[in-house]
């Protein structure tokens, strides 16, 4: 009977230390800084705001995001403020400053960076990282599926339809135009579209180059009044076909150019409409 009095406190205390490790996080991280506008947006994807205790004043959506710590832009940050914050986990860009990822780095800190994808696939494949490092591949899975069958089954409702030039302008003075080596010519593609940017890595272009291939539509990836004046200045144009058939269009340069895999479905399916208006009722079609 004595014995058996002795171990109940020991049972006691080992289903206490059970239960506690049960209760623990795992090993994943619990504090994470976000340095990009499109890694916060999936962090939020993930479900995973309870553990981002910062991002940059460029982290806009979702609105949630805009109340977190700031700790600097895209490319210049605070490097003791974000020590400060003590993060087990901080996620870079390829706008971040190279010499703050290096100090980062120096200073002991887990930094996973993220380079621009160049492509669909390479969104897909860096978001379903986020959710492996983050212990949310399942999830992130479950999202990257939804979102490839939203594609295809766009795709296959405009793979009839004539397919249409496009210019897609994300830059002025200089002109800067999206290229056939970046995601925004998957989004022109998947579009129904066929892109007029140049083949190499540099998206430099010049208005005479525009005038000369003549596109039939121009999307111009601005806000504000800076895309009025672009169009404007576009207008002077009278013999380019976009021109003359009044189809240059102004879309959000935030949700084009900081893509997850939901934003690319939804700003693929407001390119559709720019690009085959008269087939919107496609979209609707079960």
């Amino acid at each position: 009977m004595k014995i058996i009095m002795r171990l109940i406190p020991l049972a006691v205390l080992f289903l206490f230390k059970l239960s506690a490790i049960a209760a623990a996080p795992g090993p994943y991280p619990q504090r994470i800084i976000s340095l990009g506008p499109f890694l916060t947006e999936e962090i939020y994807l993930l479900h995973l705001d309870n553990r981002l205790v910062a991002n940059t004043i460029y982290c806009q959506k979702p609105a949630a995001a805009q109340k977190k710590e700031k700790v600097g832009t895209v490319m210049e940050v605070n490097l003791e403020k974000i020590v400060s914050l003590k993060p087990d986990l901080v996620l870079t860009t390829a706008l971040t400053n190279p010499k703050a990822k290096d100090k980062l780095n120096k200073l002991g800190l887990r930094v996973e960076d993220f380079p621009a994808a160049a492509s669909f696939t390479e969104i897909l494949e860096q978001f379903i990282r986020l959710g492996r490092l983050t212990g949310q591949q399942k999830k992130a899975e479950e999202i990257i599926e939804q979102v490839k069958t939203k594609v295809v089954s766009m795709r296959n409702k405009i793979e009839n339809v004539p397919k249409p030039t496009v210019l897609m302008q994300i830059g002025a003075n200089p002109l800067w135009v999206a290229t056939k080596n970046s995601f925004l010519n998957d989004l022109i593609e998947c579009a129904g579209g066929i892109n007029i940017g140049p083949s190499s890595t540099s998206g430099l272009y010049s208005r005479e180059k525009v005038l000369a291939q003549d596109p039939e539509i121009i999307i111009i990836a601005t806000m504000g009044i800076a895309g009025e004046n672009e169009r404007e200045i576009w207008n002077k144009y009278q013999t380019v076909k976009a021109v003359k058939n009044k189809r240059i269009h102004i879309i959000d340069s935030y949700k084009l150019c900081s893509p997850t895999p939901v934003s690319f479905v939804d700003v693929l399916e407001e390119i559709v409409k720019i690009i085959h208006p008269g087939k919107v009722e496609i979209l609707n079609e079960k």
